[in-house]
């Protein structure tokens, strides 16, 4: 929501300064996501005049002009096609940022002759989107004055951050209301004029439970223009793009009273207007020049022939208002908000409007909003109003609440007399009886109960006055404070012990050229105790390494040791497993042979178990392509949880990178992402209950014939997905290659349910086994 300083001086009687504005908005709970004054981007825009125009002699469609802006006569190049003598405009001189081309001018030649500035247009300036010619000013505009300071666009830009609970902070007097209870000066009287209107109404009815009220009047003769300087000035400045007087009138209406609002050209309609289900597969094409298929049940506004709106959401291309628009329809309607959202979630389209309407406009404020619409059209446009027709009835739904004064200090913390938060609560429109029986304004939807009316006179009066008071500490033995982070690292770290693998720990720096193979490190430390100490580590991989190598260096046979810590990369720490495996995996014997090195099938078994510790879905990963620049191309892989999770990598580690750290032969790591993991659902730590088969497994074996480079795991997946009811696992067990060829044997595991599995049974699975291998290259060998 962005409303303008002055704009908000309409409603608000006050002398406070912007930032007094900026901190009492932040006071009442409405964030502002930032201020922006044009000004300050426009300010050394001048007026300028243009003393004369001759035609380029190397270039038809450019101009060479002489410039006046307060400082004599400059040279500049112009392709403008209305440029030309006496015009005054908009100068930028040499090293002036033009915001809405994204550069910079400065002294250049075009076409041979040196140009020194550029007159502008309204959207280089993004100002309007004018982009035709350059900008035209009155002849008695003062050249060489600055331009935001003649145009009026030094009013600052304040961006509010509206949560949906408080659909009356959506217009600017809303906003207003709520600075005025704090204090921060007086709210206005709000004028509604009073239109006698002349002739019946339009045509209008509601049939739709979506739509419990539409309100309409009708004005002839209009002059559809441009809508005047202050106006176009406020919409522009909020981001909003002047169109003409009507639309503008209804977006400028919507920012400053909260109050949606459509026009119709009425010669574009056939009969009246109807607020009415959607049929399942009815089209509209909106404003946005997009086409949307209806479902059943949505709230549209049609005539006798179409649809023409999306109800409350988007008006219809066909029936907007255009320049020769002479008869219109302003409708003022009540959407129901659920029902808005539900349209609006379906259709993937959003609006000022719908932003409006689905929070819950007020329901009492149609009859005015209507009528303060009416009178900025009979004002700007001209015209005759009719008389309003009121189709339906607005659900103003009153509530009053009993409420006890006492319930700030016992609910709020704060202890506030009872006359002040009376004098709160009315500022802010609710009606507060002598027995302190409490109604919300028709406005405050979000407002349902004492705790709500609490909640209103705490921030009005200030949250930050609430004490800090500690909580008293129950007697007898603390509650457990580990977080669910700390204990899955300690679930994970006994796992790992379990396993035979020793615990390290070292240090969070390393040297730069430690961190280099794994991308380097993103925090680098200005004052590093020692040049090998420089770098917050990217990888736990390096300390373990090195730890490692000192170990093998010390006579070690077999090195098993991991590390629970934090990597640093640009977003922050990761918690992370770093493992390494080196020596002999087994020592030699008269029954083993020679010694045996790691692999990288050790180092997956450890990720695998190590995952399944950490409560990981383990039948579900994914094993997908080699690790990354720091591991053994060919002996490597991740193990991921959809293609683009990724919980660990695992695999040899590249020779290149073990030659840094004086490691020779095989070495196999792990590197196992803690943060990575997904989130449990539920808090419980009750098992589900074991529920044996009553049957048993039944095991058949398939040996396929398979292309040299398939993956065994893509065809694992896609065995065990051929028949989920049925299959329970499978596996590998031999691998055959000879001249070329590569027979995988598989291990299949069916589970019978209540019944046994009959041959007809078993060959209807096998037959599905052998078309989902087929699907992955995979034949059944003969």
């Amino acid at each position: 929501m962005k409303f303008t300083l002055g704009w908000l001086r309409e409603h608000l009687d006050t002398d406070a300064t912007l930032d007094q504005v900026v901190d009492a908005l932040t006071r009442v709970g409405l964030e502002v996501e930032g201020v922006h004054n044009p000004g300050d981007t426009l300010a050394p825009f001048r007026v300028a005049r243009i003393l004369s125009a001759e035609r380029h002699p190397q270039a038809d469609k450019l101009q060479v002009l002489s410039v006046h802006a307060g400082d004599g006569p400059l040279q500049v190049v112009c392709g403008a096609p209305n440029a030309r003598a006496g015009l005054i405009g908009v100068f930028g001189a040499p090293g002036t940022h033009v915001p809405g081309a994204g550069i910079t001018l400065k002294v250049a030649a075009i076409r041979g002759v040196e140009s020194n500035g550029m007159m502008c247009s309204a959207r280089e300036l993004e100002i309007g989107e004018g982009h035709d010619g350059i900008i035209e000013l009155p002849a008695d505009a003062p050249v060489g004055e600055s331009y935001a300071d003649y145009a009026g666009l030094t009013d600052p830009v304040i961006d509010v951050s509206i949560t949906p609970n408080r659909q009356d902070c959506m217009g600017v007097r809303g906003i207003a209301r709520d600075l005025a209870a704090v204090g921060l000066g007086t709210l206005k009287p709000l004028h509604v004029p009073t239109i006698p209107g002349d002739g019946p109404g339009p045509d209008v009815r509601t049939d739709a439970p979506g739509c419990p009220a539409f309100f309409a009047q009708g004005v002839a003769g209009v002059v559809n223009g441009e809508s005047p300087d202050w106006m176009r000035r406020r919409l522009t400045a909020i981001g909003q793009k002047p169109i003409s007087a009507l639309v503008d009138i209804t977006n400028y209406v919507m920012i400053d009273l909260g109050r949606p609002l459509h026009v119709y050209d009425r010669a574009r309609l056939s009969g009246g207007l109807v607020a009415r289900p959607a049929s399942a597969g009815e089209q509209v094409v909106a404003l946005n020049g997009k086409t949307y298929t209806l479902s059943e049940g949505m709230t549209v506004i049609a005539d006798d022939v179409t649809v023409h709106d999306i109800g409350g959401i988007m008006g219809g291309e066909h029936s907007g208002v255009s320049h020769d628009t002479r008869d219109v329809v302003i409708e003022c309607a009540f959407f129901d908000p659920d029902a808005i959202a539900r349209t609006g979630q379906a259709l993937m389209l959003t609006s000022d409007a719908r932003q409006r309407f689905e929070r819950g406009v007020d329901p009492a404020f149609l009859d005015d909003g209507l009528a303060i619409a009416t009178r900025l059209v009979l004002d700007l446009c001209g015209g005759t109003a009719s008389t309003v027709t009121r189709a339906g009835e607005a659900p103003l739904g009153t509530r009053t609440y009993t409420y006890d004064p006492a319930l700030a200090e016992t609910l709020g913390g704060l202890a506030i007399d009872p006359a002040r938060q009376r004098s709160i609560l009315e500022s802010l429109g609710f009606t507060v009886g002598d027995d302190w029986q409490v109604t919300p304004p028709t406005w405050r939807r979000d407002v349902d109960g004492p705790a709500d009316i609490v909640e209103e006179v705490i921030r009005i009066e200030g949250i930050d006055k609430v004490a800090p008071v500690p909580l008293p500490r129950t007697p007898g033995i603390a509650t457990p404070t580990a977080t669910p982070e700390q204990k899955l690292e300690r679930r994970v770290r006994r796992a790992a012990a379990a396993r035979g693998l020793d615990e390290a720990v070292t240090w969070s720096f390393i040297s730069t050229a430690q961190a280099a193979p794994f991308g380097g490190g993103d925090w680098t430390l200005a004052n590093p105790i020692s040049e090998e100490l420089k770098v917050m580590r990217p990888s736990l991989l390096p300390g373990i390494l090195s730890a490692t190598e000192r170990n093998l260096r010390r006579g070690a046979g077999t090195v098993r040791l991991f590390e629970i810590g934090r990597r640093y990369l640009a977003a922050g720490e990761h918690p992370t497993l770093g493992l390494v495996l080196a020596g002999d995996r087994s020592t030699r014997g008269w029954r083993t042979g020679k010694a045996a090195a790691f692999d990288a099938y050790d180092a997956k078994a450890e990720a695998l178990a190590l995952l399944a510790a950490a409560g990981a879905p383990v039948d579900n990963l994914q094993v997908m392509g080699e690790a990354g620049a720091a591991w053994h191309p060919g002996q490597s892989g991740t193990l991921r949880l959809g293609p683009k999770t990724i919980l660990a990598r695992f695999g040899i580690l590249h020779p290149g990178l073990l030659k840094a750290f004086d490691l020779d032969g095989a070495v196999a790591g792990v590197e196992f992402y803690l943060d990575a993991l997904p989130a449990k659902r539920g808090s419980g730590f009750m098992r589900p209950a074991y529920a044996p088969p009553t049957l048993q497994p039944v095991r058949r074996d398939f040996a396929f014939l398979v292309p040299p480079t398939l993956i065994a795991d893509s065809l694992i997946r896609a065995i065990r997905g051929a028949d989920k009811a049925a299959i329970i696992a499978a596996r590998v067990f031999d691998v055959f290659e000879r001249d070329g060829e590569k027979s995988v044997a598989v291990e299949v595991v069916l589970q019978p349910g209540d019944k046994s599995f009959t041959d007809a049974d078993l060959k209807a699975i096998a037959d599905k086994v052998v078309a989902a291998a087929a699907k992955q290259g995979a034949s059944l060998r003969g």
